[in-house]
């Protein structure tokens, strides 16, 4: 036998197939947009072929929005994450306990996005599981409590207007809510049915005048969908932020409805009755239809916690009667009184 032949080894052949495909895969993944100049932006949700998701608030979107692209947005900073010594629970924990208690309600967490402006908020939102976006606002310290009126208050308000400007322009339709505000029952089934209104809005006080210009709006609650009026709606509205000292943007949007804008856009918008979305200014007196019940009327965080929390307590103990004696809710309806929102009442004093 010739010993300098080739020979024939299985086991060559298969070690020139390994060697091509790790040349193969170490080419791919050299040219591949994870490797090399690697950096924040080339991580970002938009570099992934197929997602079309351009930066983080547009993931947050898609990822809370219903098919129809609504999603719910509430606000939310250290303030009202953050225990008291005195309390055994938070603004964020009553408002997540609404829906936990509500009618057809709990579903609806799926699509809450929290909107969190500083740190401290984002993450104790983050550890909830829920969906989060950071605000981030620069040169601006929006952490601890804003007094009613106080100007880091008007800030802070005027910062969220131009933030929901932007959801308005990517497409969306929202509810807006503020945190101390209570979800009894799904809010959608109260809304207009056939979503020929743009704009639906809750009130203070409830009045049959049909004339908007007598009708005193609270932006604490309220559902937009997105077209070109509204989006106007809300330029027009935040370009007044610098002609209006000492003015809050609710009271702002005010004088805009007073003055004509609604009719000049040609807005379609409805006010919500007291009845349905309810508040401390004006309680429904109809606790079997009652959806919401907000902590308006109230000037601190500490009184709105105490009422809230007084009122989630008055909601149990109603349907804890309802489940017990469910052949007369007629009549524990109407024998049902919320207790006195005493806390806010003396919180002007």
């Amino acid at each position: 036998m010739d010993h300098n032949s080739k020979q024939f080894c299985p086991g060559s052949h298969v070690m020139i197939y390994l060697l091509v495909a790790i040349a193969v895969y170490v080419f791919v993944w050299f040219s591949s947009p994870f490797f090399g100049n690697y950096n924040e932006t080339n991580s970002s949700p938009s570099n992934f072929p197929g997602i079309g998701v351009k930066d983080e608030l547009e993931l947050a979107l898609r990822e809370a929005s219903m098919p129809n692209r609504t999603v719910i947005i509430a606000v939310i900073n250290k303030a009202y994450v953050e225990r008291s010594v005195n309390e055994e629970a938070t603004m964020l924990d009553l408002f997540l306990e609404s829906f936990w208690v509500g009618e057809n309600t709990r579903s609806l967490l799926e699509h809450l996005l929290l909107v969190a402006v500083d740190q401290t908020a984002y993450e104790r939102c983050q550890f909830r599981r829920l969906h989060c976006y950071r605000l981030v606002t620069e040169g601006v310290d929006f952490a601890g409590e804003k007094v009613y009126m106080s100007q880091d208050f008007i800030n802070m308000m005027w910062r969220r207007t131009l933030f929901l400007l932007e959801i308005l322009k990517r497409g969306y339709n929202f509810i807006f809510t503020d945190i101390d505000v209570m979800w009894f029952r799904n809010p959608f089934l109260r809304l207009s049915p056939l979503k020929e209104a743009d704009l639906e809005i809750s009130v203070d006080t409830f009045n049959d005048d049909p004339r908007p210009e007598n009708k005193y709006i609270n932006t604490g609650f309220y559902y937009i969908r997105s077209n070109s009026k509204t989006i106007s709606l809300f330029h027009t509205w935040y370009s007044q932020k610098n002609n209006s000292t000492g003015k809050k943007e609710q009271d702002v949007l005010q004088d805009l409805i007073r003055g004509g804008l609604l009719q000049k856009l040609d807005l379609k918008v409805r006010f919500l009755e007291t009845r349905y979305f309810s508040g401390f200014c004006q309680d429904s007196k109809d606790i079997t239809a009652v959806t919401t019940m907000h902590a308006n009327c109230c000037r601190n965080s500490k009184a709105k916690f105490r009422d809230l929390t007084t009122a989630l307590r008055d909601w149990k103990q109603f349907k804890a009667a309802v489940f017990q004696y469910p052949e007369i809710i007629d009549r524990i309806g109407l024998d049902f009184k919320w207790t006195a929102h005493t806390e806010c009442l003396n919180s002007w004093q």
